[in-house]
């Protein structure tokens, strides 16, 4: 047997001494991106206030304001709809919002960690992120269809306006990418019913495949745009909020530029006021208001369109400082996020009412929604302009930064939960993680750039940013207001914008306690009880199409009932106090900072932090 001697022994000792000594100054190293006037010199706050509330206008108004709800406004009594559409803001879209920003504003952390109040939810945290990564896949693949068409835009006239298919026109080279759509062909006669826009979204854009089974090879004009979405991503995220706050100043206000150069230009054109008519004039029809799915569509547009459950409310906020009047916030996002819905649907169907008029056909042949509207009937429209590419490229551009918006805020979910599970490790490394989860994602989104592309964003949508969504929400509502205690959440949230009469807080409490929970409890059941299988148009899903979207919800969700389990087998004492500490909040749960726990959280569990007194009963903290 070899037998060391104390010089050995000394050797070994001193080189573990050093490894300790390396890990821990790794783990102590500042980010780089936290300024040292920043209140959290840890996590790193907004660089201004401004910031902060335009990624979460930016974050809320998303493609579905612009692509769905002036068609179910149309759909659903004109002006008749923004009856239960405002008054589902009121009763589920707004207490919600509210709910989540405050949650990851009072404890700092993202949709993970916050659930340290209820450890037997926290589950619901990897849930959202879960759904985060899902929608990120796909959410940027339109983005690079939108890039796409932006460069398809730069020329006269625009490719899909073009009638006959033997011209050049559809033989796309994208400068910019320096790549050529070569080799596509197409009949010289239209199919019957199929308009020249539609004909170029599915065989030139999408090159799409008769069904999912037939995935066909990559596309690599979209392959390129997606891996250019990406890039931009990954630039606009790689010092974190300090990046994305500064391109949000662009991104969050060129669409509102657009939509009214659009409305402007549209509402001279002839036979815009027909269009206006169908989407909220005088043919507006109050007996609309009887129909249950009318509540239902808005409801759940309500729902999505703030995005609510998702998880990036919670990340952006938990960046705010402590004494930040996330009420008042909360407010002003939610009613901007409508008024946009309500005013792209002017700028939308005034020119869908010139289209209509040019075509002699009911503005409703004409009228759609999603990439139907996005990508088909409203590029159709625009090239029936003069200057026909001005008004293409600012349209593309628009739902690019639409898109972006959203985007960020998915991607800062992913990251700020990567995060806070791992500080020691990541907490300087923050332009590497960003970076590595684009790479990620970018890879997982090839599949929905190849001919099939379009079957698996239909599939990814419908499974996985759908019912699953309500399912955390009214987790999210019902352990906040009985698990952890309404009153209690209450009095965490006065700690942050200052003690509020019983009457202000009457609404909240009705709404947390029993209003919310109940219509999100009706729209999931409805949802489950009326669901179908998704198709795209004509085009039926295979049945292992659909066994793999209900696989992904379960994936999604399985997370809720395991971590469940895992908590309370992990606690102590019997089956009931095992239950009860598991629906308790940890010892360290509470305002990250020191200074703001006071007295109801004492400092017990609290990081240990220097504490220099400022103005307004505000501090700053050192490490």
């Amino acid at each position: 047997m070899r037998k060391y001697g104390l010089n050995n022994i000394t050797g070994v000792l001193s080189k573990n001494s050093v490894a300790a000594e390396q890990d821990n100054i790794e783990s102590n190293r500042p980010d780089p991106n936290v300024r040292q006037e920043d209140e959290n010199t840890e996590r790193g706050n907004w660089s201004s206030k401004r910031e902060y509330m335009l990624s979460m206008i930016g974050y809320a108004v998303g493609l579905g304001n612009v692509w769905r709800f002036p068609y179910l406004a149309y759909k659903h009594g004109g002006g008749a709809f923004l009856i239960p559409y405002t008054i589902m803001l009121a009763v589920a879209g707004l207490p919600l919002f509210f709910m989540e920003s405050s949650f990851g504003q009072f404890c700092s952390q993202g949709p993970i960690n916050v659930w340290k109040a209820v450890p037997i939810l926290q589950g619901v945290g990897i849930t959202m992120m879960l759904v985060s990564i899902f929608v990120a896949i796909y959410y940027n693949v339109i983005i690079a269809y939108s890039i796409y068409y932006l460069f398809a835009s730069f020329q006269y006239p625009l490719p899909w306006s073009v009638k006959d298919c033997s011209s050049t026109a559809y033989n796309i080279t994208t400068a910019s990418l320096n790549v050529t759509s070569e080799n596509q062909t197409c009949q010289n006669e239209f199919s019957a019913g199929q308009s020249p826009s539609e004909k170029y979204w599915d065989e030139v854009a999408l090159q799409r495949t008769s069904s999912m089974n037939e995935t066909g090879p990559v596309v690599w004009h979209l392959a390129l745009c997606l891996l250019l979405a990406w890039i931009l991503v990954g630039g606009a995220l790689f010092k974190g909020i300090k990046s994305s706050g500064k391109v949000v100043y662009f991104t969050a206000t060129f669409p509102y530029i657009v939509l009214f150069i659009l409305l402007v230009r549209g509402a001279t054109l002839e036979g815009a006021k027909d269009g206006i008519e169908f989407y909220i004039g005088s043919k507006s029809n109050l007996t609309k208001l009887a129909d249950a799915e009318v509540w239902k569509d808005a409801a759940t547009q309500i729902f999505f369109s703030l995005s609510v459950a998702w998880g990036g409310l919670m990340a952006l906020s938990s960046y705010n400082k402590f004494y930040n009047n996330c009420y008042q916030d909360s407010i002003i996002v939610c009613v901007t996020n409508c008024g946009t819905s309500v005013f792209a649907g002017f700028a939308i169907f005034s020119i869908l009412g010139h289209m209509a008029h040019v075509y002699q056909r009911p503005v409703s042949e004409v009228a759609d929604a999603g990439f139907a509207l996005a990508f088909i009937a409203y590029p159709d429209a625009l090239s029936k302009l003069p200057i026909s590419p001005l008004w293409s490229i600012l349209f593309f551009l628009m739902l690019i930064t639409l898109g972006l918006d959203s985007q960020f805020a998915g991607i800062e979910v992913i990251a700020t939960c990567l995060q806070d599970a791992y500080p020691k490790v990541l907490k300087s490394k923050r332009g590497i993680v960003t970076t590595a989860v684009c790479i990620v994602l970018f890879l997982l989104g090839l599949p929905c750039v190849t001919g099939a592309g379009i079957y698996w964003v239909n599939l990814i949508d419908t499974f996985c940013a759908g019912w699953i969504l309500l399912v955390a929400g009214l987790l999210e509502v019902l352990g906040l207001s009985i698990l952890y205690g309404g009153n209690r959440f209450i009095k965490d949230i006065e700690m942050m914008i200052g003690t509020k009469s019983a009457l202000f807080w009457l609404w909240w409490r009705a709404c947390w306690f029993f209003i919310t929970p109940v219509v999100l409890s009706i729209i999931l059941v409805w949802s489950l009880y009326t669901f179908t299988s998704p198709t795209y148009g004509s085009v039926a899903y295979p049945d292992w199409g659909i066994s793999l979207g209900w696989c992904i919800s379960a994936f999604c969700l399985i997370w809720i009932p395991i971590v469940a389990v895992w908590k309370v087998y992990k606690a102590s004492g019997g089956p009931w106090q095992r239950i009860k500490a598991a629906c308790s909040p940890t010892e360290d749960w509470g305002p990250y900072l020191e200074c703001h726990r006071g007295e109801r959280y004492g400092t017990s569990g609290a990081t240990d932090h220097t504490v220099v007194e400022g103005e307004k009963g505000e501090c700053s903290c050192m490490a």
